[in-house]
């Protein structure tokens, strides 16, 4: 996540950074989510900013707390895509942002920060 690179989510592993997020928060779970290249189509750079910025938009309208982040696959064989890390959404709640980003999959952590895949497809 930008700002505090040693904070790194990896899926399965339980993170204490994470926890310490939750914890300064006041959050017991998060989802990392982007609004980036719905469904695996690759946008241009603009159209990706352009949809984060709507994105954090609804989420302050929402009063959510977040924090910038970068979506990035162990792998390196797809582009890092901007995210946010946001605080206090339910799973259900993020399934479905996630499903109207029309994303394939998020990230959420319940209170055992734990990350986990959420398969929206």
């Amino acid at each position: 996540m930008q700002g505090d690179p040693s904070v790194t989510l990896r899926v399965g592993v339980a993170c204490p950074e994470l926890m310490a997020l939750h914890r300064a928060h006041r959050a017991d779970c998060s989802a990392f989510v982007t609004a980036c290249n719905p469904f695996s189509q690759a946008f241009d750079e603009a159209a990706n900013a352009e949809r984060q910025a709507t994105l954090a938009r609804e989420l302050k309208q929402r009063s959510l707390t977040f924090i910038d982040g970068v979506g990035q696959h162990p792998s390196h064989q797809w582009p890092g895509e901007a995210s946010f890390l946001v605080f206090g959404l339910t799973l259900e709640a993020t399934k479905t942002l996630g499903a109207r980003l029309e994303q394939n999959a998020v990230i959420w952590s319940g209170s055992d920060a734990i990350p986990q895949l959420i398969l929206l497809r």
